[in-house]
């Protein structure tokens, strides 16, 4: 990255952070509350903003507000718009809680919602108040919220090390990330711990308790550290975006800053030691830097390179590689970027020559561009060894080959072959084509084959055609002049030209690597499952890397599994190995100091201070990884944890919605099965108390009555059982050749005494062959839609069953109608589920009997549909597969 690039913009960059800025102006603001723990006055803070935003005119509504009991806060709650908590059911009781559809349709300016961490109670549309938080910004709705720093996900882990305390409700970092605000309300330990003495905590044993625990002065400080450091680092990174447009910058002492530079001196090391020594003594971050320059490092220097910069990150270091010819500017370009306040470099062990370098030592030319930045020149040690002369290492990648030298030699000999046809007097012409064959010779081969066609050129037209020919003389000083331009011109050539094609080489490695990434992201984001975004991913860096790749993940049943796309089969050792980068959360194995003699590098896929998944990545034993290349194993390292994360939080989301559909119909079958039972058990034991006093006639009646309510009984406790069967998967149809006429009647005797108010039509056709079907689960779904009929349609009107067989001869049918209220269309659609009930249904029935028709109908391949009736009512159609009858053969 070089000046010009911060001067001009890119354009898609430009786009994007118009996108973002516009999106980003249609949502809510986000103001958060933070503290150090509960008590220091989060919402009393919040609810007194929210008076002054009512006494400015903005429309408040407070959604939820936790007041517990502190007479100071409710007393900000006057002259604010409450809106009543949605009570939902739990488990007998009722919970509290944030009405968001209601507070979503009043759509007022500013919503008050108290508790960010929050878990809703289950059957809530979110699982979490931040979600519902979420929403309301995305609906354009300002959000004023309160959040303990212990419930920020990044902090959870330091704060169960801290208190011991392991923190169950978290908010991810994202979410703070669109905080608009974030203010932080501190209070003094002392001032706290005095507050929970005096009962504005907490209250009798809770009290105390908590002042021995959570509570202690230890804890207190370091949770109010962390909170001022979460605080701080938000503000130093809006400190960075509100610099990074300003065309002139300067270095804002708002904190002490360190930048060291690091390069391949053995020096290096040293000097990365004493500035971490100085940044612990001043309590200050620090970053390590390495100017890369267009040609690519040899493999040894890029070793030492890689050793000083891993050295740095080990202790503490942000290391930034950045890539410029000129060292000072980019030093001096970095430390304004990230606020540095102080420069080390280092002066080591040099020759006195290098003063008189253009533009002097690294020392000076940053001395001189830093502006306001303070410089350290920390002197090497005399005993150290002395750094390699710059300039004396070439990259392998750079060399040319014998052909280009033969190339250039001979191009030098065809020219001089016909320049010697010329007479002797355009010896300057022959000098001319000579040089434009040199630079012509620069725009195809190297540095080197470009030096030596300049010397062999110069020297050859030296020789041969400059008067005295024949001789290394020059006779006129004209020609002494024209020969040296010519040799100085041929120099500059060679070394615009390998600096060219280090650009170039260094333009395309940039570019391989950004595509890499802009594959990977496009192939993660294109991936419908987990499986294949690993897949995809792993395939990517075998091939980038010329390596075998492998990724382990958490197993269902605890423990680490290889994933299948892998191209690398893990053994015990490198198993091992890779067991302790995931437990440590460090790289380990190969190129490391942990466990170096593995075959493979293994990198933790980190998210909110948690490994998700450990990647190994082999190499050939005779090849190592850069740290460009580690650098970018790490940024696919993070696209796969976030693909995995996504895939977590998708599943708890399931798990959250399976476990709040569970808990509703637990709930539901729970109040139905009650209300079912005790309806016929009071109807029979009423009726069997009344049975030794009656007279004859009453007992016939009462034991009518008993029977009736056991039939009930037995239909809910069949129905019961048919659901739990149709769940479990064991029930198997077993179909036979049944007559349509036997079923109907089978299943009319079914629904016994239900239909004794309506008149029943049965149609069947006389000639209707028999139908292959499953008899007890087919009676049953007739017999169920008929009971169905029966029971919510109003009295003495009539029901329809018909039977027959469709036009095309594949199917037979069978028909239950009725004259009753019917069924809207939104309905239909919903009325098999289970524990469904129709709108205008009669009270009664646990809504499991047309579930049980559709599962019976499934099971023997059909299908069951819902109509309207042709003058009132709904018909229910139940339609088999009809196979033609098998004919038995004549005896």
């Amino acid at each position: 990255m070089s000046p010009s690039d911060i001067a001009r913009p890119d354009p898609d960059l430009l786009l994007a952070s118009l996108a973002a800025r516009e999106a980003r102006a249609r949502r809510g603001r986000l103001r958060v509350f933070l503290g150090m723990c509960p008590g220091v006055g989060k919402t009393y803070a919040m609810l007194r903003a929210a008076q002054q935003a009512r006494a400015a005119g903005t429309a408040v509504l407070v959604g939820i507000v936790e007041t517990h009991g502190r007479a100071e806060t409710a007393a900000l709650l006057q002259g604010l718009e409450v809106l009543p908590r949605l009570a939902v059911a739990h488990r007998g009781a009722t919970l509290p809680e944030l009405d968001l559809e209601t507070l979503r349709g009043r759509r007022p300016a500013l919503a008050v919602v108290d508790e960010l961490a929050h878990t809703n109670a289950p059957g809530s549309r979110h699982a979490k108040r931040w979600q519902d938080v979420l929403e309301l910004l995305e609906a354009g709705i300002d959000v004023y919220t309160t959040l303990n720093i212990q419930h920020v996900e990044s902090r959870a882990d330091t704060v169960r090390q801290i208190t011991g305390a392991t923190q169950r409700e978290t908010v991810p970092d994202t979410l703070l990330d669109l905080a608009d605000e974030l203010e932080l309300v501190d209070v003094t330990p002392e001032t706290l711990r005095e507050r929970l003495r005096d009962g504005k905590v907490y209250l009798g044993e809770r009290a105390a308790a908590a002042q021995e625990n959570f509570f202690q002065e230890s804890h207190l400080t370091a949770l109010r550290e962390l909170a001022l450091r979460y605080t701080a680092e938000r503000v130093e990174r809006q400190l960075r975006a509100l610099r990074a447009p300003m065309a002139k910058q300067t270095v804002w002492r708002s904190g002490e800053r360190l930048l060291v530079a690091v390069g391949p001196s053995p020096f290096s090391t040293q000097l990365v030691r004493w500035t971490r020594r100085l940044a612990a003594a001043q309590g200050a971050p620090w970053l390590a830097v390495h100017v890369e320059s267009a040609a690519p490092a040899p493999t040894e220097t890029q070793r030492r390179i890689d050793q000083n910069l891993a050295l740095a990150r080990e202790l503490g270091a942000e290391v930034v590689i950045t890539q410029d010819e000129d060292p000072a500017a980019a030093l001096v370009r970095v430390a304004l970027q990230h606020n540095a306040t102080q420069i080390v470099l280092g002066r080591p062990r040099e020759s006195p020559w290098r003063r008189w370098l253009p533009g002097g030592t690294l020392v000076d030319r940053v001395l001189r561009q830093g502006g306001n930045i303070d410089v350290y020149v920390v002197p090497a040690d005399p005993a150290g060894p002395r750094p390699p002369l710059a300039g004396l290492e070439f990259d392998p990648g750079l060399r040319s080959g014998a052909g280009e030298y033969a190339w250039a030699a001979g191009t030098v000999a065809g020219l001089t072959a016909a320049g010697l046809l010329l007479p002797a007097q355009y010896y300057l012409a022959a000098g001319l084509v000579y040089l434009l064959a040199v630079i012509l010779l620069s725009l195809r081969l190297g540095r080197g084959p470009v030096l030596a066609a300049g010397v062999l050129s110069a020297l050859t037209w030296n020789f041969l055609f400059i008067p005295p020919r024949f001789t290394f003389q020059i006779g006129k000083i004209e020609d002494g002049l024209l020969f040296g331009t010519y040799f100085v011109v041929a120099l500059v050539a060679g070394q615009l030209t390998a600096r060219i094609r280090a650009q170039a080489l260094a333009e395309h490695r940039r570019e391989g690597r950004a595509s890499a990434l802009f594959n990977l992201t496009r192939s993660l984001a294109e991936a419908r499952t987990l499986d294949a975004a690993v897949f995809a991913a792993l395939r990517q860096a075998d091939q980038l890397f010329g390596a075998q790749t492998s990724l382990l993940l958490a197993g269902p049943a605890g423990g680490y599994v290889p994933h299948f796309a892998g191209s690398f089969v893990l053994d015990e050792r490198e198993r091992a190995v890779a067991e302790w980068a995931w437990r440590h959360r460090r790289p380990a194995g190969r190129f490391t100091d942990t466990l170096p003699a593995s075959a493979g590098f293994y990198l933790p896929l980190v998210r909110a201070d948690a490994a998700v998944g450990v990647l190994g990545v082999v190499v050939p034993s005779d090849s190592r990884l850069t740290l460009a290349q580690r650098d970018l194993l790490e940024a696919f390292a993070r696209q796969l944890a976030q693909s995995v994360e996504r895939e977590h939080l998708r599943e708890a989301g399931e798990r959250e919605k399976l476990l709040a559909e569970s808990d509703r119909l637990h709930r539901t079958l729970l109040d139905s099965v009650s209300h079912e039972l005790r309806t016929p058990l009071a109807v029979i034991t009423s009726a069997a108390e009344n049975l030794d006093p009656a007279d004859a006639p009453a007992r016939v009646a009462l034991a009518g009555e008993i029977r009736t309510a056991a039939r009930r009984l037995n239909r809910l406790v069949g129905n019961l059982l048919d659901q739990t069967r149709l769940e479990s998967g064991v029930l198997r149809p077993r179909p036979d050749w049944c007559d349509p006429r036997d079923l109907v009647q089978a299943a009319v005797e079914e629904a016994g005494d239900a239909l004794a108010g309506h008149p029943l039509e049965v149609q069947v056709p006389p000639d209707m062959p028999p139908v292959r079907a499953d008899f007890a689960l087919t009676t049953q779904a007739l017999a169920n839609l008929l009971l169905n009929a029966a029971r919510h349609t109003p009295a003495a009107t009539p029901v329809f069953v018909t039977a027959g067989i469709d036009r095309d001869g594949t199917r037979v049918y069978f028909t239950v109608a009725d004259r009753g209220p019917g069924f809207p269309l939104a309905m239909r659609e919903r009325l098999f589920q289970k524990f469904e009930r129709g709108d205008v249904a009669r009270a009664g029935g646990l809504g499991l009997g047309l579930s049980i028709v559709r599962g019976f109908v499934l099971a023997q391949h059909g299908e069951v549909i819902v109509g309207e009736n042709p003058g009132g009512g709904a018909v229910f159609t139940i339609y088999l597969p009809h196979p033609p009858p098998q004919i038995p053969p004549a005896e």
